[in-house]
Order: C-alpha cells, then structure tokens, then sequence
C-alpha cells in the first residue's frame, strides 16, 4: 500500500506525515525516560532512598509498566482502531504524571513511574501499527529508522534538558515539563491522525480471539527470533541508561557535565539511524542488522578485555562506547521491521507482542545489570558483551544459519 493512497473516504498519511507522527510518539517515551536520568541523585537524597543503585528503579519501574502493558494496546486497537486507543492512553499519562508530580515517597514515585510506562506505551504501539498499517519492508524499515532517529536523538538533548530544570527548579518540575510535552502531543494527534486500520482488519475485542492473536503472532518465527535478539540488544542498552549518571558523573568525576558526554554518545546512535533510512532500501534489513550485531559484540568485547587490565578511563570508555551505539543505531529498526514483515494482517497485536518482550526481557536485563555496578564499567560493558552474543546466537537459529541472506519462511 503507498503511503499517499485512500482507504475508503479516508486520506491516509504521507511519508512525512508518517514519520512525524512516529518521531513524536516515540519522542514522549524518551523524554520520560531520559529527562529523569540527571534527577536521580536528587530523588534519592529528598526521598531517602537506601543506597546508589536503588535510585536505578525510577527508571526501570517505567519501563517495566512500558513492556507490559503493550499486551493490552495491541488487541485494543486492532479492535477499536489507533486512534481513540492512543488518545485515551495519553489522557491516563497526563493523571500518571500528575501522581509522579505529588509522590510523597519512593514508593509512590516507583508506582507513578510504572503508571506513566503503562500509559505511554500506547505511543509505541500504536505508532508501530500505523507504519504497518500503510508500508511494509524495506519501507517500514526506512520509516522506522527514521523515528528511531529522533528517539535516538532525544537521549542528546533530553538530560541536558532535564539538567537544566534541576538548576533552576527542584525535581518535580521535571514532570510539569513532561505534562506540557503530552498535553501538546494529545492536542497535535486529534487534530492531525487520520484512523489507518481499515473497518475490514478490525478484530473482535474477546478473550479467545486475543489470545488466538497472540498464538498466531508466537507461530511466526521471524516475529518470535527477532523479538528475543531484540530483548537482549536492548537489555544491555537499559543497563547503560540505569547506569549512566553513577558511571560517568561519578566514577569518571564528569560532575554535571556528564549529560554532555552523554549527547555525544547518544548522538552516534542517531546519526546511524538516519544512516540506516538510507542503506536498508540498497542491502535489506537482514544485512545491515546483522553485521552491525557483529561489530557490537566484537567492539564490546574488546572494550571489557581492556577494562579488565587495566584501561577504565574516561577516553576509552567514550571512542568504544559511542563506536558499539553508532552499530546500534543499525539494530534496533531494522529488527523491529523483521519482525513485524509476516504479520501485517494483525499488526497491532504483533507490536504489542515485539514490545511486551522486548520491553519485559530488556527491562529485567537492564535491571540486573545495573545492581550489579560496582563503581566501575565492567558490569556495564561485560553486560552488554554477553547480550550481544546472546542476540546474535538467536539470530543465527532464527536463521537457520544462513545469515545476510534474504531470510527463512515461518
């Protein structure tokens, strides 16, 4: 279907139009997640939370609330359409933000975090299943890096952002900026999105035709490889984003000018999306995908065996690092569009599928690996060494071993 055409009376999106939507959708996601990186030292002494690594739960309750509710907004809106769907998830994070806002206690904040990542992942699903919805392939691929890019580049900017609240306002306010963010989001949605999911795609809202849905999706073993492979790649980038602020603000004594660094980091990996929009048209998903899962466990291997000598200084920690996420800016699309390739009769169900585990899995990984910190970047660097071996033999069995090829049946 080409992106300009009709469905019935209704005009569907553009390309432009499309990525738009994407960027936005996905944009919310990041800030919420990567404005609260430099309060966390602030939450931790105002809330008297015990010990460093506690802080880390801010960061993965949101993202377990973000992995698990996708099961949810995938059957709803294959039955009611995206766009009531993501309007009405939107409204609930506005409240979930107002809950955050009012924490009287960790405890409170950690359920107001997994409030918002439950809410807001209607912005992920939804805008999956619209790309589904109007392109395929190599197309969605293109759209997808494209998003990616700008999720990608919020990291650059948004704990800079978050940073700059903090010195002029105490950490609450974070969530005001998050309300303004979701509240302009909410008002550009009902006014700009057409409902993509065509009348005769609808699918009835019952147990049994959901988790008929869900078994169908689980069938297809392109969907089920790359989702696992996806889980782990994103494992070991929710173990960075858990350990970044106690990594480079503390250990390597970057102070407050650790979000700096940071950009820099976050913006190879955004760079390589925009990148990827180009070169997945010319070489496939499959090629770009798996070479650069390659290089990142190489890379990432190299960097942990230097740790291990001796070499953990700020210098080598920031070329390997930002080399290993300019290569994850090559997976992280293209594995979510190989996923979503043989399901597009079902998409929102199969993207609520592709982020349940990815988000889940990752999120549980992520975890793990930041209670590990130990005041160095072994756990971290280690971590994402294993994770990255661990997706690539998924691959290769999803695969049947035949890689850079054009792929297997289901």
């Amino acid at each position: 279907m080409r992106e300009t055409e009709y469905a019935g009376e209704r005009q569907l999106l553009s390309f432009w139009q499309l990525v738009t939507l994407l960027v936005l959708s996905t944009g919310i996601v990041a800030l919420s997640i990567d404005m609260m990186l430099p309060a966390l030292p602030a939450i931790g002494a105002d809330l008297q939370v015990a010990g460093p690594n506690s802080q880390q739960l801010v960061i993965t309750a949101f993202l377990f609330g973000f992995g698990l509710a996708q099961l949810v907004y995938g059957p709803l809106s294959d039955a009611w359409g995206r766009k009531p769907v993501i309007l009405g998830a939107l409204a609930l994070y506005i409240l979930a933000t107002v809950f955050c806002l009012s924490a009287w206690s960790f405890e409170v904040l950690l359920a107001g975090r997994f409030l918002q990542g439950l809410t807001i992942a209607a912005a992920r699903v939804v805008g999956t299943a619209v790309a589904r919805d109007l392109t395929s392939g190599r197309r969605m691929a293109q759209v997808v890096s494209m998003a990616m890019m700008v999720f990608m580049a919020v990291p650059v900017v948004a704990p800079s952002l978050g940073q700059l609240v903090l010195l002029v306002a105490p950490w609450r306010w974070i969530f005001v900026v998050l309300l303004i963010a979701a509240s302009s989001l909410g008002i550009w949605l009902a006014y700009r999105l057409p409902e993509t999911l065509h009348e005769k795609y609808r699918r009835r809202l019952d147990v049994k035709g959901t988790l008929g849905g869900f078994r169908e999706c689980l069938r297809h073993r392109a969907l089920v490889g790359y989702m696992l492979a996806g889980a782990c790649f994103f494992g070991g980038l929710y173990a960075l984003l858990n350990m970044s602020e106690q990594l480079m603000a503390r250990h390597f004594d970057l102070g407050t000018s650790w979000t700096l660094a940071f950009a820099v980091m976050a913006g190879f990996m955004a760079i390589t999306n925009f990148v990827n929009s180009r070169l997945v048209m010319q070489y496939g998903q499959r090629r770009l995908s798996q070479a650069a899962l390659i290089g990142f466990t190489i890379i990432s291997a190299s960097h942990a065996g230097l740790i291990l000598t001796g070499m953990d200084n700020i210098w080598t920690f920031m070329v390997l690092l930002s080399a290993a996420m300019m290569l994850m800016g090559l997976i992280a699309a293209n594995f979510n569009a190989l996923a979503m390739e043989p399901v597009g009769h079902i998409a929102g169900t199969a993207s609520a599928i592709y982020g349940f585990g990815t988000g889940v899995i990752g999120a549980l990984i992520g975890m793990v690996l930041g209670q590990l910190y130990n005041d160095t970047a072994l756990p971290l660097i280690g971590g994402q060494t294993l994770t990255g071996l661990a997706a690539f033999a998924i691959v290769f069995i999803t695969e049947r071993g035949e890689l850079f090829g054009e792929g297997t049946e289901d």
